[in-house]
């Protein structure tokens, strides 16, 4: 196993534990700083670069698969070379390729860019908490894990207003560049202030796992995306979507056989543990999906600024640093079932409440359902995460955490190609009615009404994009009440306190193994 579980007695601490807590800082920060930023930035991306819908998905998804992917492995690497070189490594790898997504000057090579940046992140994530872990004593990591926390949320909550703000003044590709800066303070520091953990040689890697694992979730989310540009009726697509389904079942009959398993499947003998990852995947699926496209809506269609847009999102980010601490008192109180289930029905009431929006619809009636929706996203993530890491062997508490996390970054991508694919579908049809060339339905997906239209058609056009919008919600509620209603029938509760919900929550989100 790995350094993530190695109880106290087992590993002497040492190292400076408020200076490493500082440092490893500096590599959080980015990455929840970028899991928010690009989405105000995607329709500027998309003017300058001229992107297809797709390719603008990609610039998203390419992030997210490459960190589900290798985020297992990097906690494994980090296990097996050491911490703080993985994590130094990470650093540098996130700062070089933000420099290049801002300079390499094509749609193409921003989204592999992006999947570099991702993978990156997937190297120094789990190094952050191994680190916290062999530095600070018992007594204090629950204080150094909340700050974790903290700083992650807060980076999180920026992102919207930073990256309207340099959007607007200064162009989308600065958003990376100030990635860089922050690496190399981080580098520097790191190196001075971390004390390397000892490795452990004999660790032993599921390479065909995390092959498997990469083909099958690449094929699926490949297919979805780009059936957008092929069509639903493609025999390319669907052989696509097949082969990342056989892909899928080969990984699982693969881990099943394999004594070092990325994913033991030993894992999932209780039900709490896949229903708790459904709950990470409705959640997720549903806030990174709807946050693309909402802001394709501010922009485009409400007519919204990077900055105003930016601030029209802040009601999410600002509430996303406090619903998850209500959400672990309501774990205490009421069962973690009951707060997952309470707070993915208020999702899908919140996604309800935007069914009734359009482009002249009063922002404020927008702003009660963000503030919902990221009410009961930050219920969902403690409850989720007691669900899973309370019901995991204590063997496996660090794959539980791996697999809590991945299915965060799988949620979110999918979300992303889904809700988008449900969109592009309903403007595909008015598109061809009102005899749009196919650059125009590719901007009409991203809200953006062609100035060849005016009077009824501009109606017709607006109202399309509008409509797929409502039904992506919709469709992503219905998800949310589904998964709901399975952790009322099937999970069981234990009796828990809260800093044990608040260790549980952030260990899972950093995915460290």
């Amino acid at each position: 196993m790995i350094s993530s579980v190695i109880t106290e007695g087992q590993k002497p601490r040492q190292g400076r534990p408020g200076l490493t807590l500082a440092a490893v800082c500096f590599g959080l920060f980015m990455v929840g700083l970028d899991a928010t930023v690009v989405h105000i930035a995607n329709p500027a991306i998309a003017t300058d670069l001229g992107t297809s819908f797709a390719q603008l998905q990609w610039i998203t998804n390419a992030y997210l698969l490459a960190l589900a992917v290798f985020l297992i492995l990097g906690g494994k690497l980090g296990d097996r070379f050491g911490n703080k070189r993985l994590y130094l490594l990470g650093v540098f790898l996130f700062g070089l390729t933000s420099l290049g997504i801002g300079l390499i000057g094509s749609a193409s090579g921003v989204i592999v860019m992006r999947a570099l940046q991702g993978l990156s992140a997937a190297l120094l994530l789990p190094q952050t908490l191994a680190l916290l872990r062999a530095t600070f004593p018992k007594e204090q990591f629950g204080m150094a894990i909340g700050i974790w926390g903290g700083v992650s949320s807060i980076a999180i909550a920026m992102g919207p207003i930073v990256s309207g703000v340099l959007v607007a003044h200064v162009g989308w590709e600065s958003i990376f560049y100030i990635n860089i800066p922050i690496a190399l303070a981080g580098i520097v520091f790191g190196a001075y202030v971390i004390k390397e953990q000892a490795g452990a040689p004999e660790s032993k890697m599921d390479i065909p796992g995390v092959l498997l694992l990469a083909v099958g979730m690449s094929a699926l989310i490949f297919g979805v995306v780009q059936a957008e540009s092929w069509g639903w009726g493609s025999s390319t697509i669907w052989s696509i979507l097949f082969m990342g389904i056989c892909f899928m079942a080969l990984f699982v009959w693969v881990e099943k056989q394999t004594k070092h398993a990325l994913l033991p499947m030993e894992l999932f003998y209780s039900p709490n543990i896949p229903i708790g990852g459904l709950i990470f995947i409705a959640n997720f699926f549903t806030i990174m999906g709807l946050t693309f496209i909402l802001t394709l809506f501010l922009m485009n269609t409400r007519d919204s600024d990077t900055v105003l847009a930016g601030l029209q999102m802040m009601p999410m980010s600002v509430i996303s640093i406090f619903a998850p601490i209500i959400g672990a008192v309501l774990v205490t109180k009421m069962g973690a079932s009951r707060t997952a289930a309470l707070g993915l029905f208020l999702m899908a009431l919140a996604l309800w409440g935007m069914s009734f929006s359009d482009a002249h619809t009063p922002y404020w009636w927008l702003a009660v359902s963000f503030v919902l929706l990221s009410l009961g996203s930050g219920f969902a993530i403690p409850s989720g995460a007691e669900i899973i890491m309370g019901s995991a062997p204590a063997h496996l508490a660090g794959v539980a955490g791996g697999f809590q996390t991945t299915g965060i970054q799988i949620g979110g991508a999918f979300g992303t190609s889904v809700l988008a694919a449900i969109i592009a579908m309903s403007v595909e049809k008015t598109g061809g009615s009102l005899g749009l060339e196919h650059s125009a339905v590719q901007g009409l997906a991203q809200g953006i009404v062609p100035e060849s239209l005016s009077g009824a058609g501009a109606a017709l056009a607006e109202d399309a994009f509008v409509s797929g919008l409502h039904h992506a919600g919709l469709t992503a509620a219905v998800f949310l009440v589904i998964v709901g209603i399975l952790t009322l029938l099937f999970v069981r509760d234990r009796s828990v306190d809260f800093d044990t919900v608040v260790e549980e929550t952030i260990e899972g989100e950093a995915g460290h193994l």
